[in-house]
């Protein structure tokens, strides 16, 4: 996608799991002049398969839902120029979101306390080219040579898993198994647990129940 959306109605698609929150947002969107709201999903899976439909120039996608885990899917559709600008949508802004959010190339993340009018300055600012982070997110940020990141560095427990691990990570404390983990991340039961296994070794953690524990004191189990 080029830097810049210019001269041309914005399509948007609009993803949150609250049926009220999405068909709130939705209808806020579609009375915005230049803004064209082309779909509505609960789930990040949905997005995978209507993006290739619907072509939006725009993602707005809450981070805490069922299923799978949104930075997964917006990884997927962010790479190659081609894809959607993404923009997330949480009451959440904790480190490994942030971290995550940025990892995956999203354009923008805005917290739900925020007033209405901060989601539609997001859309316009990233739709010209832009990022837009709300001041709380912005807060745990610096910008440097260009790049932005957390302004600790990421030095966190979370900080030292790979993405993947996170998403295992969360899913375990969904109470997922092996086998629902290994189907909803399109990987092999095998390499499920081989994430597993790491992610013990790696927190000095040697079960699942502890695993869950931790995800949950972590914030990665919100939902």
């Amino acid at each position: 996608m080029s830097p810049g959306i210019e001269n041309k109605k914005l399509k948007i698609l609009v993803v949150d799991d609250h049926t009220l929150v999405r068909e709130a947002i939705a209808e806020q969107l579609s009375r915005e002049e230049g803004f064209e709201v082309v779909g509505t999903a609960s789930e990040a899976e949905d997005v995978l398969r209507m993006v290739p439909k619907l072509k939006p120039d725009v993602v707005i996608m809450d981070i805490d839902m069922p299923g799978m885990i949104c930075f997964d899917a917006a990884q997927r559709l962010t790479v190659d120029d081609e894809g959607p600008l993404i923009i997330f949508l949480s009451a959440f802004f904790h480190d490994h979101y942030i971290e995550q959010a940025l990892r995956v190339k999203a354009r923008g993340y805005v917290v739900k306390t925020d007033p209405p009018s901060t989601l539609i300055e997001a859309i316009r600012e990233v739709a010209a080219g832009g990022s837009y982070f709300s001041d709380k997110v912005r807060a745990r940020m610096v910008v440097g040579d260009g790049q932005v990141e957390l302004a600790e560095d990421g030095h966190t427990v979370v900080s030292l898993l790979t993405q993947r691990e996170i998403e295992v990570l969360r899913y375990i404390a969904q109470g997922l198994s092996k086998k629902e983990i290994a189907a909803t991340m399109h990987l092999s039961t095998k390499t499920v647990e081989n994430h597993s296994a790491r992610l013990m070794a790696k927190l000095d953690i040697h079960d699942r129940v502890e695993l869950a524990r931790f995800a949950i004191r972590e914030g990665l189990a919100e939902a």
